[in-house]
């Protein structure tokens, strides 16, 4: 059975709201941008299902634009706070589930937090924080969290572990870490137990707590 297409409403199409709509498209999803400005929603008209110079503190322009319709929404406002707030509340009145939206401060976060927003994102404070650990660790190709402190981390395997398999390897009995696998390229070709030979630059998946996933890594 074909998965249900979903309807997002990306409120601002800046460079941030520009590439969630292209990105939720490119994933086969309907997607209606809005903004006031006409020649950012000119440049979406061929690529999102809709493009609409609409001003988002208005409800009632929000809701003839079939806003209420949508499953999600993603205020992607950057620089006009009222704005976003504003739009926000609107969302929330014209009837849509679930609501994302960007914040840029604090104030601004629980401003959101208030209003119901479901979920609040930093995409600059948290795209430097992620471009900070990778540096950190040169070991460290990327890592996504997974929350309650716990992450997964692609670790590239240096020439001081070359030839040596998963089984002697301490990331579980010293800094209790799960191994997932190691992914070689992009084939996945070992996991827990087994007696995969690592070769250099092999990426190892690890699962665990942020503090041991340190340790291990100044080990290496």
């Amino acid at each position: 059975m074909p998965e249900k297409k979903r309807t997002f409403a990306v409120i601002g199409l800046g460079n941030f709201g520009s590439t969630v709509a292209r990105e939720l498209t490119r994933f086969g999803n309907h997607v209606i941008g809005i903004d006031i400005d006409e020649s950012r929603v000119s440049a979406h008209a061929d690529i999102l299902a809709q493009a609409l110079i609409v001003d988002a503190r208005d409800d009632a322009a929000l809701k003839e634009a079939g806003l209420g319709e949508c499953d999600t929404a993603l205020v992607a406002l950057g620089t006009d706070l009222e704005a976003s707030i504003l739009s926000a509340m609107n969302l929330k009145l014209v009837g849509v589930n679930t609501i994302w939206a960007k914040a840029r401060t604090k104030t601004h976060h629980r401003i959101l937090s208030r209003l119901g927003v479901d979920r609040i994102v930093h995409p600059e404070v948290e795209v430097g924080q992620h471009i900070a650990q990778v540096l950190h660790n040169p070991m460290v190709r990327d890592y996504v969290s997974l929350g309650n402190g716990y992450h997964v981390v692609n670790f590239r395997i240096p020439k001081s572990l070359e030839g040596r398999t998963l089984d002697e390897l301490p990331h579980a009995e010293k800094y209790d870490l799960r191994c997932i696998g190691v992914m070689r390229g992009t084939q996945f070709i070992g996991r827990d137990g087994s007696g995969c030979v690592l070769h250099r630059d092999d990426l190892l998946l690890l699962l665990g707590q942020r503090a041991d996933l340190r340790k291990f890594a100044a080990s290496l």
